[in-house]
């Protein structure tokens, strides 16, 4: 099996393992890579200043080193012109690369997109502004009583289907919410199915279960495939999950308290969403025309995992 270079979103899900106290053999077995590989990642690219581990820095390390072991071939302007176009659509580098090579358009290294794109910013560019930015670590929250996950009769995630881990069938989802600028105000709920990643955002006008039950049973009924499962994390958001079970058909599970990676799929995807609605930001503006928009266009990206065929041609096909 060929060696894969490990991605920014891998080193983003090994950070926050790390904080919540995992070992390299543990983070490598839940991204399915080797614990050397996963060791050697840690100890090559953390802080020269004071030996932290963090994401942003240790891809900025790793690309460093990427292009300095490599000559630099020569792009037309139009070649470039083209890369232009899909960064503005908002495209990262590496799904530039991957799209234009899958399509062979193109054989081009993100490494030497993401040099350009700096190099553009020098000269007084604007390209670095459609990049995703390093998004700020969450942190547990000591000495004090956390309620979350008191819930009667719900299903915890160990007894959730086998077909669910394996992402071999379309129709099992995981959900959350995205807060705005206050806790109680508007906000989005973001639903992500795991096989293709295909992404649904709804507009809240409150951060309630009641307005989550609304939302979530227009979306579910919308879905030409059957929602099948629905993992959540113990948010109280959540705790009238019952009676949309009743609606729906559809089973709800729920992650352990402070186990993110439970729920990575749905993790990640809200990292790119915030790339359009930023942390501590008032959604009161937003509509579902908004969120119907964003959810489209992280719809049409093409995707690593996919063999970079985009969420919604899988998710159709």
């Amino acid at each position: 099996m060929l060696y894969r270079q490990i991605t920014f979103e891998e080193r983003y899900t090994v950070g926050l393992l790390r904080q919540q106290g995992l070992s390299p053999a543990a983070i490598a077995r839940t991204l399915g890579r080797h614990r050397s590989t996963i060791g050697r990642e840690v100890r090559r690219n953390r802080a020269h200043s004071d030996g932290t581990y963090r994401p942003p820095l240790a891809d900025w390390y790793a690309r460093g080193r990427r292009s300095r072991s490599r000559r630099n071939r020569q792009f037309s302007p139009e070649e470039w012109t083209q890369i232009q176009e899909l960064l503005r659509e908002d495209w990262s580098p590496e799904q530039v690369a991957g799209w234009l090579r899958r399509h062979r358009v193109l054989r081009v290294s993100h490494e030497t997109i993401y040099r350009y794109i700096w190099a553009e910013k020098r000269a007084g560019g604007t390209l670095y502004r459609h990049l995703r930015g390093a998004r700020k670590q969450r942190r547990k929250r000591y000495g004090r009583y956390d309620s979350r996950g008191r819930l009667a009769g719900k299903r915890p995630i160990t007894t959730r289907p086998a077909a669910v881990e394996t992402r071999r069938e379309l129709g099992h989802w995981e959900g959350d919410t995205m807060l705005g600028a206050s806790q109680a105000g508007p906000c989005v709920l973001s639903l992500v199915e795991r096989k293709t990643g295909y992404l649904l955002l709804g507009q809240l006008d409150q951060h309630t279960s009641a307005a989550v039950n609304q939302r979530a049973q227009r979306l579910i009924a919308a879905q030409s495939h059957p929602v099948r499962t629905i993992t959540v994390d113990n948010g109280t958001e959540f705790h009238e999950y019952a009676a949309l079970e009743r609606a729906t058909g559809t089973a709800f599970y729920f992650a352990t308290p402070h186990h993110a990676w439970e729920h990575g799929t749905n993790e990640n995807t809200n990292g790119l969403v915030r790339q359009y609605l930023p942390k501590r930001q008032s959604m009161a503006h937003l509509t579902q025309h908004d969120c119907n928009r964003i959810a489209a266009k992280l719809n049409r990206r093409p995707r690593k995992r996919l063999s970079y065929r985009t969420p919604e041609e899988c998710y159709a096909g």
